[in-house]
């Protein structure tokens, strides 16, 4: 869940369409339409990547006169299912998956029950991505592969970085490599689902 506070403005003096700013926004709610950027109000998450990267200084981040929240409710959905999606990802439900917004995996996995399939859509539905805009792409990418999307990087967006390999995936090869060097892939393995699977308190 993430409060919007903030919108971002685009000086059409100053801009010079270069593009940089639609190519990192996580929710694409900005593109250059006519050699100028355009931003789309209702889907700005006001992250301030735009702001933060345009080489000409042609974007600034302004208070909404109407803030909002943007959140996906887990309840909505069958908690079965839910932790059946995180567990799947290995993680818990309660797992916050970015620090930035407090989006835990089960706003994740409902904002994909509700209908989203890539990390834009999951972006724009639950706030996730919208701080740092860096770190939480890798736990989305794994949840949206746990629910059996395939994805393709958007045409000139910036956004997705590859998964990176995870506990899960080490090969066999390496874990015995470095098995002998201070390296437990397998205790690893074991107290992540451990944590995973752990159910909530009074459950």
């Amino acid at each position: 869940m993430k409060k919007v506070t903030l919108l971002s403005r685009v000086d059409t003096e100053t801009c010079r369409g270069c593009s940089i700013c639609q190519k990192v926004c996580p929710v694409l709610a900005i593109a250059v339409v006519d050699k100028k950027a355009r931003v789309d109000a209702s889907a700005c998450r006001g992250c301030s990547n735009c702001e933060s990267r345009c080489p000409y200084f042609a974007v600034t981040m302004v208070k909404r006169a109407d803030p909002f929240v943007v959140s996906a409710d887990p309840g909505a959905y069958d908690r079965n299912k839910i932790r059946e999606l995180c567990e799947k990802a290995h993680m818990n439900p309660e797992q916050i998956l970015c620090y930035c917004t407090g989006v835990r995996a089960e706003e994740v996995a409902a904002a994909i029950f509700g209908g989203a399939k890539t990390p834009e859509e999951i972006s724009l539905a639950t706030g996730i991505r919208t701080g740092c805009t860096i770190e939480c792409v890798q736990p989305i990418l794994r949840l949206v592969k746990a629910a059996g999307f395939e994805l393709t990087p958007v045409k000139n967006g910036w956004q997705w970085y590859g998964a990176t390999i995870t506990a899960w995936e080490v090969p066999k090869t390496v874990a015995e490599k470095y098995s002998s060097r201070g390296f437990y892939f397998d205790d690893d393995r074991e107290l992540l689902d451990r944590i995973a699977t752990t159910p909530p308190q009074g459950e």
